[in-house]
């Protein structure tokens, strides 16, 4: 397994991907073998240069910290050698500017409200197929009942679908809530259920 792992050529660190031990010897891409100083905890840093009292620890190519102290190469760096290089907390203050809005007349739309109190925007009927098996049963009934969109009747309309037969389990729960969902849409006015039943021998 590859002990560590140089994220970026700019780097000053790497990170160990085991634990690393005293004494390893390990080969770093720019910066030659270094020796580990002290034990190394997997996911922890490891210094592979030289960083003096302040000096940027750099890791992804970028400054993440700087250093609290000189680091040695082969060195432990966590918390308790670097420092972040953020300034810390800052004061916020929040002086909203609170004024009374001008008074305005309520927005209206024309539409449809259901015994519910839900509105739909559209008056429509529709035909819900229970299973894809009636789809062109369900689309020759919306053909026929054409006649019937007019007034406050916006259309009939067949949702075709390719599910239901063979379905089971979850697969089969999961179509019927999505039937009973649209059979309860605010912009159906009616609605018909359309399923398969076979004939009596």
């Amino acid at each position: 397994m590859q002990a560590i792992v140089l994220i970026n050529p700019l780097d000053n660190v790497v990170v160990a991907l085991r634990p690393l031990a005293a004494g390893e010897v390990l080969s770093v891409e720019g910066a030659g073998e270094v020796r580990v100083a002290e034990d190394i905890p997997q996911g922890h840093k490891m210094a592979v240069r030289a960083l003096a009292l302040g000096d940027n620890v750099v890791k992804y190519g970028l400054p993440i910290g700087h250093a609290t102290c000189d680091i040695a190469p082969g060195e432990h760096v966590h918390t308790h050698r670097m420092a972040t290089n953020l300034s810390g907390e800052v004061e916020y203050t929040y002086e909203p500017a609170v004024r009374d809005l001008e008074p305005v007349e309520p927005e209206t739309m024309r539409a449809f409200r259901r015994m519910d109190g839900r509105v739909g925007i559209r008056n429509e009927v529709w035909i819900l197929p229970t299973v894809g098996c009636v789809n062109e049963v369900a689309a020759a009934l919306a053909a026929d009942a054409a006649d019937l969109v007019h007034g406050s009747v916006d259309g009939v309309v067949a949702f075709a679908h390719p599910f239901g037969c063979s379905q089971t389990g979850a697969d089969h729960a999961q179509t019927r809530k999505l039937l009973a969902t649209l059979a309860h849409h605010p912009n159906a006015g009616g609605v018909l259920g359309l399923g398969l039943r076979e004939p009596h021998a």
